[in-house]
């Protein structure tokens, strides 16, 4: 029997060859938006990775959008050029789905790259003013940033759809709208980050608002034939923040809107203490999956082939979606269809290396050789 997380999915109008997906993973190795030399090594190795969608970092919809001076953006001609050239390239070498996540970091930006602190940018480090629903700065030490007037909320609104235009021209198959990990659409959502006492402030239904008409303008603007997602966050870590009950009132809007799936994940609007664990936040997938009826992608320490099947195969979640797993092994795909016998074509410059050609796979992997042909 082949493994469920070996059978395709369709989302909106894309197949995924299977349920496996690279996450975003922001790379702050772009200049001004438009992503580097370094983003062709990094899309080709994942092109080469068999998993069935592979998603591009964070993109700030605007320049100010951006997480740090270093992110990738679509606010411009060239930054559109640049994803294009890298979107070539993935193409030549795979079939399968490319999408782009679609951000703005509201108070979240105008930051270091991680290895230099990810603290907030100093007076000699080019900051900017950053804006968020509220006046409130993420922790101490942070901007203080502009809180959005009514007309400025319509301006990021335009903008998401303007990225989504670019997205569209590009060629991608999916975008992703980022909705969680403490950035604009996520301060929105959370009472802890958003105190307005305006029509986009309150009550849940005000909170999502912003969010929502973002999700409706990127609907209108991106090709039903494609598919269209979010990442949203299902809980704050923190009393009295956004729950997982929030996320699937949050998550049946967006499907009311016709967007395709969520990607449920949690944390990153404060600081919280999260006790992290394998697995750590698929209940989160399975709550929205079980209270809005959309296609589920969990995240979060997934880690072994085996547990990434257990996940898709009892139904709590629809896909899955790694990052640093892929990091530490791109060819993850590869040693998963090993350990289940399923079928699974390499790149013909790499067909050498496939189970049934190279005896060392099976000293290297010698539990997923068990389940090699002529075992």
């Amino acid at each position: 029997m082949t493994a469920k997380l070996f059978t395709p999915i369709q989302l909106g109008g894309v197949t995924l060859p299977n349920r496996i997906v690279v996450s975003p993973m922001c790379q702050y190795s772009a200049a001004d938006g438009a992503m580097s030399d370094w983003h062709l090594a990094h899309l080709g190795t994942f092109a080469c990775s068999g998993a069935g969608l592979f998603i591009i970092e964070a993109t700030g919809v605007t320049r100010e959008g951006r997480i740090s001076n270093y992110c990738t953006g679509l606010y411009h001609d060239l930054n559109e050029a640049a994803m294009k050239r890298a979107v070539d390239l993935y193409r030549d070498i795979t079939k399968s789905p490319i999408g782009v996540q679609l951000a703005h970091a509201g108070r979240k930006g105008s930051a270091q790259q991680p290895w230099l602190g990810g603290k907030a940018l100093g007076p000699g480090e080019s900051p900017w003013q950053t804006v968020a629903p509220s006046a409130l700065p993420f922790a101490e030490g942070w901007h203080v940033p502009h809180e959005l007037t009514a007309q400025e909320i319509q301006g990021v609104v335009d903008a998401f759809a303007a990225a989504a235009q670019r997205a569209k021209r590009i060629g991608l198959d999916l975008v992703e709208l980022h909705a969680a990990h403490g950035y604009l659409l996520h301060q929105f959502l959370s009472p802890l980050s958003n105190k307005r006492t305006d029509r986009y402030g309150g009550s849940l239904e005000n909170r999502m608002r912003a969010p929502l008409d973002v999700a409706r303008a990127v609907r209108e603007a991106w090709p039903k034939e494609r598919a269209l997602g979010a990442r949203i966050t299902a809980s704050d870590w923190t009393e009295g923040g956004f729950e997982a009950a929030d996320a699937a009132v949050f998550a049946k809007a967006l499907k009311a809107i016709g967007l395709d799936y969520v990607c449920v994940t949690s944390g990153g609007v404060v600081n919280a203490r999260i006790k992290l664990e394998a697995g750590y936040q698929v209940g989160f997938a399975e709550t929205v999956k079980r209270g809005a009826g959309l296609p589920t992608m969990a995240v979060g320490l997934i880690v072994e082939p085996q547990q990434a099947e257990d996940i898709v195969a009892s139904g709590r979640a629809d896909m899955v979606a790694l990052a640093r797993g892929f990091l530490d092994n791109p060819r993850w795909v590869w040693h998963a269809a090993e350990r289940f016998g399923a079928k699974h074509e390499y790149p013909p410059q790499y067909r050498r290396l496939h189970p049934d050609q190279w005896p060392g796979a099976r000293l290297v992997r010698p539990l997923a050789a068990e389940a090699l042909p002529g075992r």
